[in-house]
């Protein structure tokens, strides 16, 4: 029996709890041994991470289709898992022994701090996993893995082996994104770009051999800079080659001010002719582009700070041996000063030797550390690094091929620039959390990689014995005592990115390299669903990996999907206040609205403008698809054993199985082709539209008339159409779809692992059916006998012809009530002139349904329309409307002129503003898109003011 109420925080803990007793969403069912696999890589989010809105539609996507393959009967692996996020875990922690004041990590030890993180990944790092569960993911939770597990760290360890040996794995000094708080390097991704409000600093740099002379620009070369305090570290001044005003300085040097070293004016493409003086100094060692420009021209790098971004002058040989006598008075004055501190120092100096042409004010981009807040620079150290660019040409011809396809396919555009313009990939850093870099160290610095510290000892002992070094004796001692050892050999300390364990997540999550086994069965998956802002950072780093250590890409699709903004299209961030919580929602609206939305919404390459109202309505969907199966079942209405929808003598029946057919056709091709929105749309419409405000009202007297052969099919029918309903609909709405499954279909089985409805040119779910038929398994997926359930397959255009005809009549009766200002309660004629026999015959037919739905008062036939009648055109057959005494022909007239004149003006004001160059230019994106949603709806309107007036007309 069905409850009065939809309660879905009653119904979801109950319904997961069925679907883990009945081992639903495990991978190898033993009914699909034979099946062909779907798989898909559930992007591992932060084991530190709560759900947000971006989680919530990533794996509503990714659930969506794997339910839908699953019903389709394919053996899906829907892989869970989380990441372990270096720096962010490690953050957390260190946070926590800060607010306990417990020793720091540094005071801990490394061992000690590890088992502090390990601890609390135990105790609270599983936290996003329930909240995928609440949201409803089908994922195999049996299968869960972490990019720390044992076997995925042997993953890591053995492909980082591997590169190295093959030369893709090397050390060398660059820079990289320093962060001066966590003391660490970070990839590009962990750095967020901060419009700040500074100044643009010009200098003068004098030339050698000239006495300077502040008032004599023939003494002076003038550049501009935005980070004055790195003027110590400058290595050159770089002008245009084809800038006329310095081609006579080329090759010769400037005096760096303050400091007194000697630098050369270089010629370089790098410097723009167009911006401020044309003249740039050029620091490669604190500047990504400057660092290019010095390995071009062989140019000294000059590293003037340390790891906390204070100046390290005293410290650096490079600069000692390179600095004149008067800036060794400059070191000891500023040896160990703040980098910004430093920076007013500096300027005041130069200000005050005359080197200081002009301050202005300059508002520009600056990067800060996402997590720690504070500004990064680009500093010069040893880091290991891949060779990217040779890992990248595979992968680019692999899309170029059409081996990996994006959906939608402009997003190729944008992974094809970033990876023919690929850098080497800098993995490590500077943390204690993560997989610890497999490369130790011996008494000399050489390196020895390994996958084991053991194998690493072997190879360093035998080499340093060979050579001499050491003794046979003490390499043994060494080799039983970790203590000696440890004084002769010692581990690097760095840890890889986390993008590099994730990056090997499509295979090493199936057991490689210990067991290949689920390997062969699951690899390569089947589509990718992620968002843009990782196309980088995961998607190209997976295609590098799994070509490289798999010989195939590690997915054909990658399904590619927007933001999802707030109702007026501004991106959620917390300092804005805007953000959106979906556990909230699914606490007030349950997560299949949620759900539903979200997909509902998700249009390809379109942002998502979420609001609760829309949750909201689709919780009213819900709530209509049960108030629809309360109805049914109260009227007796359930499926007859051995039921065939094709079969129905009733012309409504037929017409239901007709709809049937079409919307499952719409859903399956919509959900193939990643078009969410529109396979949410068509069962949207066939749940809400045709069954329930059609079907069901139009059955109602047969429903409620006297025992019949006609009430006996149409009950079947109705709880037939239902159950196509649950499985249509259930991919979107699981919880809701698998309670009504429960309560109304009386299956032993759950709906999730149910057939979905077969298509004539599906052969995966027709394949999918005999084989299941014949595996004769009690855990199989039902499959319907061939003459049953299949209204999927069928058409009757007769049964359309007639029911949809008839729809369409009452529908556009409905709209002229609307548009003429007609009161419910008025009754008037209805004549169809010039009707078909044919036509006469169904009109009789339904006579008391269209008197009661279009409010009509009698229904009558004539050759001619009479005269001010309003005549309404349905299905090529003629209906007319006498309006005489209805309503005033000419008021009405007036009124929709008015309304036709305010339209205008809606449409007119706003192709002003759209028209208006500074305002586009200017106004947010998200203003700008509500313009035009005000322009769409004025355009509407007035598409049916008009259409109302040419109605007037004709009746006058």
């Amino acid at each position: 029996m069905i409850e009065k109420n939809y309660q879905p925080a009653e119904i979801e803990p109950r319904i997961r709890a069925a679907w883990d007793d009945a081992g639903a969403f495990k991978a190898g069912r033993p009914e699909r041994r034979d099946a062909e696999p779907f798989t898909i890589v559930i992007p591992p989010p932060n084991v530190t991470g709560s759900l947000h809105m971006g989680h919530a539609l990533n794996n509503t996507l990714q659930d969506i289709l794997c339910r839908f393959e699953r019903m389709r009967g394919r053996d899906v692996l829907w892989q869970p898992g989380t990441d372990h996020a270096g720096i962010a875990t490690q953050m957390v922690v260190e946070r926590q022994l800060a607010e306990r004041k417990e020793p720091s990590r540094r005071d801990m030890g490394r061992e000690k701090f590890l088992e502090r993180v390990w601890q609390w990944k135990a105790e609270s790092g599983g936290i996003i996993v329930n909240q995928l569960k609440r949201l409803g993911a089908s994922c195999d939770w049996s299968r869960e893995r972490f990019t720390m597990d044992e076997g995925l760290s042997r993953a890591v360890a053995k492909v980082f082996v591997a590169l190295h040996r093959d030369g893709l794995i090397y050390k060398d000094k660059r820079l990289v994104n320093w962060d001066p708080k966590l003391l660490t390097a970070i990839s590009d991704l962990e750095v967020q770009q901060i419009e700040v409000k500074g100044n643009l600093w010009h200098l003068r740099y004098p030339y050698e051999g000239k006495t300077f002379n502040p008032e004599d620009p023939s003494t002076f070369i003038v550049v501009a800079t935005t980070r004055p305090e790195t003027m110590l570290g400058d290595s050159a001044v770089a002008v245009n080659p084809a800038d006329d005003r310095y081609r006579s300085v080329v090759g010769k040097n400037v005096v760096l001010p303050l400091v007194g070293r000697k630098i050369p004016v270089v010629a370089d493409d790098y410097s723009d002719p167009e911006k401020g003086s044309g003249a740039v100094k050029i620091t490669p060692a604190h500047d990504f582009n400057d660092f290019e420009v010095g390995k071009r021209h062989k140019l000294p790098q000059i590293n003037i700070l340390d790891i906390e971004g204070r100046l390290a002058l005293a410290d650096n040989d490079d600069y000692r041996k390179g600095i004149a006598q008067n800036g060794l008075d400059l070191i000891g004055e500023m040896h160990g000063m703040e980098r910004f501190a430093a920076r007013r120092d500096i300027v005041a100096r130069l200000e005050q030797q005359g080197y200081l042409e002009k301050i202005e004010p300059n508002t520009h981009m600056v990067p800060h550390g996402d997590r720690s807040g504070v500004v990064i620079e680009p500093f010069l150290t040893d880091q290991w690094y891949v060779d990217a660019k040779t890992l990248a040409a595979p992968a680019i011809a692999a899309v170029r091929s059409g081996a990996t396809a994006f959906v939608p396919k402009n997003w190729e555009k944008t992974y094809f620039e970033w990876m023919e313009n690929i850098q080497p990939w800098c993995i490590s850093r500077q943390l204690w959390w993560g997989h610890q870099i497999p490369a130790w160290y011996g008494p000399d610095g050489k390196v020895f990689v390994a996958e084991t510290e053991e194998e690493a000892v072997g190879k360093a002992l035998g080499y340093y014995t060979e050579q001499g070094v050491i003794t046979d004796e003490q390499a043994h001692d060494m080799a039983v005592d970790p203590a000696k050892r440890e004084e002769f050999i010692t581990r690097d300390e760095d840890v890889l990115d986390t993008w590099f364990s994730s990056a090997l997540w499509p295979f090493s999550t199936l057991g490689w390299p210990d067991d290949e086994k689920d390997v062969r069965r699951y690899y390569p998956t089947s589509v990718l669903v992620t968002g843009f802002d990782i196309i980088f950072f995961w998607v190209a780093r997976m295609m590098m990996m799994g070509l490289h250590f798999m010989n195939d890409v590690p997915f054909p699709t990658v399904y590619i999907h927007a933001l999802v903004r707030d109702e007026k299209g501004a991106k959620m961030s917390k300092s804005k206040g805007n953000v959106i919580d979906p556990l909230h929602l699914i606490d007030d609206y349950g997560a299949d609205a949620l759900r539903f939305t979200l997909a509902a919404m998700a249009a390809q390459g379109r942002d998502i403008k979420l609001s609760t109202q829309r949750v909201e309505g689709y919780r009213n969907f819900a709530t209509k698809l049960w108030n629809a199966s309360r109805f049914a079942e109260m009227n007796g209405c359930e499926l007859a054993k051995g039921f065939d929808a094709t079969q129905c003598k009733e012309t409504l029946n037929r017409w239901i199985a007709h709809e049937t057919s079409r919307a499952t056709h719409e859903v399956t091709e919509a959900i193939r082709a990643y078009r969410f929105n529109d396979a949410a749309g068509a069962i949207y419409r066939f749940v809400w539209n045709v069954y329930c405000d059609w079907y069901l009202e139009l059955a109602k007297p047969a429903l409620t008339g006297p025992d019949s052969e006609a009430k006996r099919e149409t009950q079947a029918a109705v709880a037939w159409a239902r159950d196509e309903i649950l499985k249509l609909l259930h991919p979107f709405m699981p919880y809701i779809t698998e309670e009504l499954w429960a309560v109304t279909a009386k299956r032993d089985n759950v709906l999730a692992l149910a057939a979905w409805p077969i298509q004539p040119d599906d052969e995966i779910a027709l394949e999918a059916s005999m084989q299941t038929a014949m595996a004769g398994d009690p855990l199989a997926i039902p499959v319907m006998p061939a003459s049953a359930g299949q209204a999927e397959t069928f058409s009757d255009p007769k049964a359309e012809a007639e029911i949809g005809w008839l729809i369409d009549l009452v529908t556009t009766i409905r709209s002229v009530r609307a548009e003429m200002n007609i009161a419910p309660a008025t009754l008037f004629p209805l004549i169809l002139v010039g009707a078909a026999k044919e036509v006469q015959e169904r009109a009789l037919r339904w006579s008391d349904v269209i008197k009661r739905m279009a409010r009509v008062a009698e229904i009558s036939f004539d050759a001619a329309a009479p005269r001010g009648s309003l005549q309404l055109l349905v299905r090529g057959e003629t209906a007319a409307i006498p309006l005489k005494g209805v309503i005033d022909l000419a008021a009405e007239k007036t009124r929709l002129e008015k309304e036709l004149a305010k339209a205008d003006a809606d449409i007119a004001r706003v192709d002003a503003k759209l028209g208006n160059e500074k305002f586009v230019a200017n106004a947010p994106e998200e203003v700008i898109d509500e313009q035009r949603e005000k322009r769409e709806e004025a355009v509407g309107r007035r598409t049916k003011i008009v259409d109302a007036l040419e109605r007037l007309k004709a009746a006058g």
